[in-house]
């Protein structure tokens, strides 16, 4: 994902002169030092000053510019809440707030790094739209289309390689969703890391216990598409959301709002237990995931509980 948002942004920068990128010395790991070398004098490095480094972009954008502003999602919006919500949010400007490293899938930078809070904090701010794509594909599209949509966005990508789920084809709209495995007997809603982990939570559901699970691409937290949630529920039963994140104010968070107010139904809610993560070498980031209840065995575990819970 990192690599697809380097080379989209190095297209779309020929395309737009007025996209300018802010980084704070992650631009190597972000893949922005692309963007840099094709136009030098349209990437400004701030440093470690993160507060300082949505405040220039906020800047930018007041002159005119579409201004990507990037770093690890610890540090965005882990330092600097205040100056998005105010700088950026409250005047609504058209700032692109695209990071990586999130959730425990930063492995070896243990808990201070993982960053298991942002979805939440985001979608709650005004004016802030939140994207969480599942692979390099989405990432390229996604990018196309908020170039193209005056105000702010925050893009959330994780650390490692993702399996790609979706082509160039594939059509991705800001405030939908997407069914890239359908079902009729329940509804997986993911999003980023956890979308190829749900869909082999679907295969092992219907080989194994005869269970036709509905899988979406929930890439758009916020705005989120009631209406295939809506769908969903009539058309499926109950609902299962799946992220690299907080259980709280989530994803999760987001469908249960949906569904309280127009189809009341079941929703388990698959992620993080208002816990830290932990530490682990590259090599044992599924077993990480694993202990927290990431993976297909969790999933498939979560979902005979509910279909049992819905025959009650």
């Amino acid at each position: 994902m990192r690599s697809a948002y380097g080379d989209s942004l190095v297209k779309l920068g020929m395309e737009y002169p007025n996209i300018v990128c802010v980084g704070g010395d992650t631009t190597d790991s972000l893949k922005t030092k692309k963007f840099g070398e094709k136009f030098p004098d349209r990437l400004f490095n701030v440093g470690i000053a993160e507060a300082n480094l949505v405040s220039v972009a906020a800047g930018l954008a007041i002159a005119g510019k579409i201004a990507f502003a990037s770093t690890y999602a610890a540090f965005i919006p882990g330092r600097c809440l205040d100056q998005i919500r105010n700088a950026i949010c409250y005047p609504s400007l058209n700032v692109k707030i695209v990071v990586s490293h999130a959730g425990l899938s930063v492995g070896p930078d243990g808990a201070s790094h993982q960053q298991i809070e942002d979805i939440s904090i985001m979608r709650s701010l005004p004016n802030m739209r939140v994207l969480v794509p599942g692979d390099a594909p989405s990432v390229k599209k996604l990018l196309e289309k908020i170039v193209d949509i005056h105000g702010p966005f925050y893009m959330r990508l994780a650390r490692p390689s993702t399996e790609e789920i979706n082509t160039g084809d594939s059509d991705f709209d800001i405030g939908k969703g997407r069914i890239v495995t359908d079902g009729t007997d329940l509804s997986i809603f993911a999003c980023g890391t956890m979308v190829s982990i749900s869909q082999k939570a679907s295969e092992i559901l219907k080989k194994d216990h005869g269970i036709s699970s509905r899988v979406i691409d929930m890439y758009s937290i916020k705005p989120i598409d009631t209406d295939l949630i809506y769908k969903c529920t009539k058309e499926t039963g109950s609902l299962i959301s799946v992220e690299e994140h907080s259980i709280i104010g989530g994803l999760g968070s987001a469908i249960s709002e949906v569904t309280s107010d127009i189809c009341p139904t079941f929703v388990t809610k698959i992620g993080i237990r208002d816990m830290f993560g932990e530490s682990a070498r590259d090599e044992e980031i599924d077993n990480l995931l694993e202990k927290y209840g990431l993976s297909p065995k969790e999933i498939v575990r979560n979902a005979l509980e509910l279909k049992k819970r819905e025959k009650k």
